[in-house]
């Protein structure tokens, strides 16, 4: 990696550290707000006022929101994301434990997205006006309209319930087997896909046909260059940056919308995890799993970034 990358990646890395301490605070303060006592629900309905209180101080409960937060942040920057509350299980393994399949439905949707849906933007933007292009619009549209949970309940009914082709629920672990584990996701990674398939098409559909509408490209037709020519070979290079962004701010948006769809197949990921924490005030559960889902946020980011200045040397950054 040249100098002008290092010096991006260390600009980003800097810029990327109020992201991380916003982000965390904001999720901290609004679990302060959620209903409920995580203290009452450990010493029980029946517990004395003195147990409850016992129990708030044994876990820090008792101090301001300000000085939680602090210590929690101080913690966490030598390497320990606390315990959950609940089961007393380190935070850190439970993360370790439940990103894999979650972030292998997440690259598995954006597979399908882009195989699916950069094929579609260019048949669309190679026929403008066309019935094919009407349809490739049509369907992306529905594509985004369409629910990502009402779709992952048709397709369990259709493909697990009526037809069992594929499991309802659960994943299994990819090290042991790749292809169970893709037999698992295949159905959730499709639900999840829908959307993404829509967006990359809409999105490669315009850039193309302003592309290959502009001047140059009308003077390399003057030229003699074939239509194929004109599109793989400048076209396609011409909007890869567009495309570039699509994918980053695509995969940002599927592994928040992982949280629905592992609920409809009962998936261990984070997803759910983060919603059974938030339901019983799980703080160093959510936290931890909200501090590894930022990393992995602006790692994708910062890539996107270099490929950038891989891509076109023009952009300075």
């Amino acid at each position: 990696m040249d100098r002008k990358r290092l010096r991006l990646v260390g600009r980003r890395l800097v810029q990327f550290i109020p992201v991380i301490v916003l982000a965390t605070f904001i999720v901290f303060g609004l679990m302060q707000l959620v209903p409920g006592d995580i203290a009452v629900t450990l010493a029980g309905e029946s517990a004395s006022t003195e147990r409850i209180a016992e129990i708030r101080q044994l876990y820090g409960l008792d101090r301001p929101m300000l000085m939680q937060y602090g210590s929690w942040l101080w913690h966490a920057l030598h390497g320990d994301l606390s315990r959950s509350i609940l089961s007393g299980e380190p935070v850190l393994r439970m993360a370790l434990e439940r990103f894999p399949a979650t972030l292998l439905m997440v690259v598995y949707a954006l597979v399908l997205s882009l195989l699916i849906g950069i094929p579609m933007g260019i048949l669309a933007a190679t026929r403008p006006g066309s019935r094919l292009d009407g349809f490739v619009s049509g369907t992306a549209s529905v594509g985004v309209a369409v629910p990502n949970f009402w779709l992952a309940m048709l397709l369990v009914a259709s493909f697990a319930l009526e037809r069992p082709w594929f499991p309802a629920t659960g994943s299994a672990p990819f090290g042991e087997d790749p292809l169970r584990a893709l037999h698992f996701a295949t159905l959730p990674a499709i639900a999840l896909a829908s959307g993404g398939i829509a967006e990359v098409a809409r999105q490669l559909r315009s850039s193309l046909i302003e592309i290959l509408g502009s001047q140059f490209v009308r003077t390399l037709r003057a030229k003699g260059l074939s239509s194929g020519q004109i599109l793989w070979k400048h076209g396609l290079k011409n909007v890869s940056v567009n495309l570039l962004t699509v994918i980053g701010l695509l995969f940002n948006r599927l592994l928040g919308a992982t949280v629905v769809i592992e609920a409809v197949f009962a998936i261990p990921g984070v997803g759910s995890t983060v919603v059974h924490s938030a339901i019983n005030k799980d703080f160093p559960v959510i936290q931890g799993i909200v501090l590894a889902m930022v990393l992995i946020v602006i790692v994708v980011n910062l890539i996107v970034d270099v490929l950038y200045t891989v891509l076109d040397p023009r952009v300075n950054r």
